[in-house]
């Protein structure tokens, strides 16, 4: 009787001992899942700061309050500021030059290039993207303060359909396009929100 009571209290104690060691596997792939779906974020973060981060749209979304042209990011001429709303000053509104599309090649390199809703951001909220290092760059777009009461679906949204975001890679004549493809940033913004958003 002692024998069979000692086996049951040993068959008890080995089960429990394999089905904590269970648990504390589970916990670790747990762990090691859950930081792998971060690292993937970080990485996939980094293509979309590869894009905001490119002349196409870093050009527009800039600490001052003249717009920035070209690769080189120089200052935009005739003055142009970018106003009380972020479509220009009175008077010279963007859309003085600006249309809603690229002109056709025909008129030759830098024409002024067009995209519906042609404007930059308004100066109470910049969205400024230059010379932030990605962390700043990453808590900069999230903000709903900052980004036009966005949260990550809209984020999402405004970066795969805009119109005016889908111009960078539509440059017109003379414009080096986004280098990052399209269909790229999508996957990546879409892995980056997917995992949360963490920031580097």
């Amino acid at each position: 009787m002692n024998v069979m009571r000692s086996r049951w209290i040993l068959a008890g104690l080995l089960t429990g001992i394999t089905l904590l060691g269970r648990g504390a596997l589970t916990a670790d792939t747990k762990s090691e899942t859950s930081q792998g779906k971060r690292q993937a974020a970080l990485a996939a973060f980094a293509t979309v700061q590869a894009v905001l981060q490119h002349p196409r749209c870093q050009n527009c979304h800039i600490p001052g309050d003249a717009p920035l042209q070209l690769d080189a990011g120089i200052e935009h001429p005739q003055h142009v500021q970018r106003g009380a709303h972020g479509e220009g000053a009175p008077g010279l509104p963007c859309t003085t030059c600006h249309g809603t599309s690229n002109l056709p090649a025909s008129y030759g390199p830098h024409m002024p290039p067009g995209a519906p809703g042609w404007r930059l951001p308004p100066p109470d909220r910049k969205m400024v993207f230059i010379g932030l290092s990605p962390a700043e760059l990453c808590a900069t777009i999230k903000d709903p303060k900052r980004n036009g009461g966005k949260d990550l679906a809209a984020l999402f949204e405004h970066l795969s359909h805009d119109k005016l975001v889908m111009w960078g890679w539509d440059p017109g004549v003379g414009r080096a396009p986004v280098a990052v493809p399209h269909d790229a940033l999508v996957a990546a913004a879409k892995t980056w929100i997917d995992a949360g958003a963490p920031c580097p």
